[in-house]
């Protein structure tokens, strides 16, 4: 079972969003504390995008088929994962943190699996596939604390 010890670090995120949480007492008890924020402007992909999607020839005389458009907002989600595990690598680079719990939906963990570096993963002591970021911390404490007792 993964504790929320002393000084764990909770980050709570989506593809738009983190937050950055301390645990500032112990397991039984946890006080998460806010010490970051990081937000992405992501407009929506019609906003984003620039032109109509292209044509191209089709196979009858005449004929044009459309081809798909770039999804810009679908692009800045992902690239928002690689952005938060490069910001958890210089962090753990910098000895910031020893344990790390990330909480997302399981979409967004994927994600950030694929992106963080070995030194990243070998402190993340537990995962909670869970959208939380429009919590209040107080109910972020309860429900990570209570997915991690179940674990």
């Amino acid at each position: 079972m993964a504790e929320l010890k002393k000084n764990t670090w909770i980050v709570v995120t989506d593809s738009e969003k983190a937050l950055f949480l301390r645990n500032l007492t112990d397991h039984e008890d946890p006080n998460l504390n806010v010490f970051d924020e990081d937000e992405q402007e992501n407009p929506s992909d019609e906003a984003q995008s620039a032109n109509r999607p292209g044509r191209m020839p089709d196979t009858g005389v005449g004929q044009r088929s459309s081809m798909d458009d770039t999804d810009w907002h679908e692009l800045a989600k992902e690239r928002f994962a690689a952005d938060l595990a490069e910001k958890l690598y210089d962090e753990a680079h910098k000895g910031a943190f020893e344990r790390l719990v990330l909480v997302a939906s399981p979409q967004v963990l994927g994600d950030l699996r694929d992106e963080m570096h070995k030194e990243v993963r070998d402190r993340v002591v537990a995962e909670v596939p869970k959208t939380l970021t429009n919590h209040p911390v107080d109910k972020i404490e309860k429900l990570v604390k209570k997915e991690l007792d179940a674990a």
